[in-house]
């Protein structure tokens, strides 16, 4: 059951709003899963006891999510590829949580909390699941901690996390946390530069001579923010930048790209097949078009700095060890008189 104090936070959410159950002489025609992901592989494969579940993450230091969705629905699919495609939610949420999927409209039988055996369809209509996605956070005696009506973005579902995780309720309501908190939102944009290639992307057809440095991003996205308004903008970074040619992709749009070695795909399809999961991913490739180095985590300027030069030098050639590389090149900063601090 919601508490007033958090009423207002969900009204507003973007959702997939729950008409009927479709029948199945509507399925192939009426949803043709324009939206629909597949969860992650780290989510909990479930027999769907939810009291079992409860304990089993309560023995493990962890609590439940339940994950009620539905095939067709994009602000799923936003959720599980936006959300989830920040590695700062995505570990704190496997640190802290086991989720479970539940299909609203499925068959799959589901023991509930008062060891009543329904299907999933009858347990999300009994939990008055009315929106997709809908996402129930319980604590270890099953209760409904905070139930999110809907898809939030980044910054918000972040903050939910932290709540929960840090069992926040016994101290106070989300609303008050929430106020205390109040996390920015990312700015929701690309940015792109002028100085970066531009479309057509025909990357196998490149005569520059330069190293390929392949920003994959997505647009809800504070780190990406910070990347692009802070570090790159700064002086050293500049200077390296210059030394690449520089493409920014949407990981997850329908961008056509022709790929380094030729093939013609698209920005979404290409960030698969090289194993992109979070963004900013940075993606380096030689001048002959062969990957050489990248970048998954959350870095401040020093190691963002260092991994461009990494390459551009072609240090990665004959030192191995990107750790060495940063160390003997923090080393040669300081023997300058440049302090090097490592998280500015």
């Amino acid at each position: 059951m919601m508490t007033r104090s958090l009423l207002f936070l969900f009204w507003m959410l973007p959702t997939c709003v729950v008409v009927a159950e479709p029948q199945p002489a509507e399925l192939g025609a009426a949803l043709v899963n324009p939206g629909y992901h597949e969860p992650p592989a780290w989510f909990k494969q479930s027999f769907l006891d939810i009291r079992e579940d409860v304990q089993e993450a309560t023995d493990a230091g962890k609590r439940v999510v339940l994950y009620f969705y539905q095939d067709g629905c994009p602000y799923c699919k936003k959720l599980l590829e936006v959300n989830f495609g920040l590695r700062d939610i995505t570990e704190k949420t496997r640190s802290n949580f086991d989720v479970i999927a539940i299909n609203m409209w499925g068959d799959r039988e589901v023991t509930g909390f008062d060891g009543t055996v329904t299907t999933e369809k009858q347990f999300a209509e009994a939990m008055k699941v009315m929106f997709t996605p809908t996402l129930l956070f319980l604590d270890e005696q099953g209760k409904v901690v905070v139930r999110l009506n809907g898809y939030y973005p980044p910054h918000k579902f972040g903050a939910v996390l932290d709540y929960v995780a840090g069992r926040m309720e016994k101290k106070m309501d989300f609303r008050t946390f929430w106020a205390q908190r109040a996390p920015p939102p990312s700015r929701g944009v690309l940015h792109q530069q002028d100085d970066y290639l531009q479309p057509p992307y025909r990357l196998a057809q490149r005569d520059s001579g330069k190293p390929l440095l392949v920003l994959f991003e997505q647009k809800d996205c504070a780190a990406c923010d910070e990347l692009h308004l802070d570090i790159l903008k700064r002086e050293e970074s500049r200077r390296l930048l210059k030394g690449f040619d520089v493409v920014l992709l949407d990981m997850w749009s329908n961008t056509p790209v022709q790929t380094p070695d030729g093939r013609n795909t698209t920005a979404s399809k290409w960030a698969r097949a090289l194993g992109v999961q979070y963004a900013p991913t940075l993606v380096m490739f030689d001048a002959g078009g062969r990957e050489v180095f990248r970048t998954e985590a959350y870095l401040k300027a020093f190691h963002t700095q260092s991994a461009l030069d990494y390459v551009l030098s072609g240090a990665y050639r004959t030192q191995p060890s990107f750790q060495r590389f940063i160390q003997a090149r923090a080393d040669a900063l300081e023997a300058q008189g440049v302090h090097v601090d490592l998280m500015k």
